[in-house]
Formats: structure tokens, C-alpha cells, sequence
């Protein structure tokens, strides 16, 4: 009977007898769950994560563009500029600041030459532009990962005149990985572009293009002249 009382005065209320741990009957229960992170190290990783994030921007100008040889050069391409306010602008934009996400990305086509990029657009990592002048990406427009564009690209729609039947369908290309497109090349509405797909300077794109293809505009004809120059006036 004494030896029962005392189990009774050991045991906690409302609960089992405590279980016996490394440090004798008497000591602490053992916990098999692993102990949470600690909050700081979370901090630290968010806060290393958007230096990381610039840093790779600033390597991958470094590493398409030959003209630009350090990250310091990297930080006037206009690409650099245009990519980092449409961060921020489509962060806004997500949030309903619609305003001010558009407000921003119209300061940033006067500062890098004409890159609009609508706030809405989504927009994979590694994503450069060469030159950057006259470049067009309309609301829905969707661009993967690794996509290369160059000068007077339009990723634009058919237009409104064309009477789309569902406002809020996607009007725009979607590009997939590794895209390259180059100048002045134009990919209008919902079409889609495969990974690692090559659309070639001067092309019209209006239909889907297959994964791996290469689209290219018409060449020019060299003509040779035949008729000598008289008077100074040309004629071919």
C-alpha cells in the first residue's frame, strides 16, 4: 500500500505516470520530434535569397552579353534595370496595387529605352534582355525559365478589334524554357512556344511552334545590278 501511494503522489494529474528518460526514473521524458529551426536562421535565408537572386542576374548579363565584362558594367544594362521594376511591379499587381505597379512600369520604359513589361505578365528566372529597345510584353503573357529576347520584340495580342469572346482568357504567347527571339521578331496571341525553341529575327509568329523548332522570316534577294548608273540617277 506505501509503495502504491507514492506512485500516485509521482504521477502527474490528469495524465499517465511520467516515463523514464536518460537521467534515471525521475528524469525528463525523451522527445523523438525534432527541434524547430530557429527563427533567425529563417530570417538570415530570406534575407540572403534577393542577394542571390541579383547576384545571378548580374552573371547571366555578364554571360550573354559580350560587350559586358564585370557585375559592375552588369548594373547598366538596361536589361537589368527593366527585369528588377517588374519584380517589384508584378509583387504590386498581385496585390491589387494596380496603380502603382503600372505606374512603375512606365517609368521603367523611359529609363531603359522603351522595355515595357506589363505588371501582370508572368516572368521566369534568367530572363534577359539584349539591347532592350522598343521590347513589348503584354498582360498575359507567360515566360518560362532561360528566355533570351532581343530589340523590338513584341509578345503582343491580335488586337481588340478582333472580338475576343472571353476578356479574362490569356491573349498573349506563353514561352517555354530556353527560348531565344530574335529582333524585331513579333509572337502574337495565345500562342505557345516549346522549350528551347529559336524564332528568328524579322518573323511573324501566329500559329504554335513545336519544342526545339527554328522559325525564320523570309531572307532579302541580292540583285545584281544590270543597268549601268547614267547621270548620276541609280536604276537596277
Amino acid at each position: 500500500m506505501a509503495s502504491l501511494r507514492v506512485l500516485r503522489r509521482s504521477a502527474p494529474k490528469g495524465g499517465p505516470p511520467r516515463q523514464a528518460g536518460p537521467a534515471g526514473p525521475a528524469g525528463p521524458a525523451v522527445c523523438d520530434q525534432p527541434a524547430p529551426p530557429p527563427r533567425a536562421a529563417g530570417t538570415a535565408r530570406r534575407r540572403r535569397r534577393p542577394l542571390r537572386r541579383i547576384r545571378e542576374e548580374l552573371d547571366l548579363v555578364v554571360e550573354r552579353d559580350p560587350s559586358v565584362r564585370t557585375r559592375s558594367e552588369a548594373l547598366l544594362h538596361p536589361s537589368v534595370l527593366a527585369v528588377a521594376v517588374y519584380r517589384i511591379g508584378h509583387r504590386l499587381y498581385n496585390r491589387r496595387h494596380v496603380r502603382t505597379a503600372r505606374g512603375l512600369c512606365m517609368a521603367a520604359r523611359v529609363l531603359t529605352g522603351g522595355i515595357e513589361i506589363h505588371p501582370g505578365a508572368t516572368v521566369g528566372r534568367r530572363f534577359f534582355i539584349d539591347h532592350g529597345c522598343g521590347v513589348v510584353i503584354g498582360e498575359t503573357v507567360v515566360i518560362g525559365d532561360d528566355v533570351s529576347l532581343f530589340h523590338q520584340v513584341t509578345l503582343g495580342s491580335k488586337g481588340w478589334w478582333n472580338g475576343a469572346a472571353d476578356p479574362s482568357a490569356r491573349r498573349h504567347p506563353r514561352l517555354g524554357d530556353g527560348v531565344t527571339v530574335g529582333a524585331n521578331a513579333s509572337v502574337l496571341g495565345p500562342v505557345t512556344v516549346g522549350d528551347h525553341a529559336v524564332i528568328g529575327a524579322q518573323a511573324l509568329v501566329l500559329h504554335d511552334v513545336p519544342s526545339h523548332a527554328h522559325v525564320r522570316a523570309p531572307h532579302a534577294d541580292v540583285v545584281s545590278r544590270t543597268t549601268p548608273v547614267i547621270h548620276g540617277n541609280r536604276s537596277a
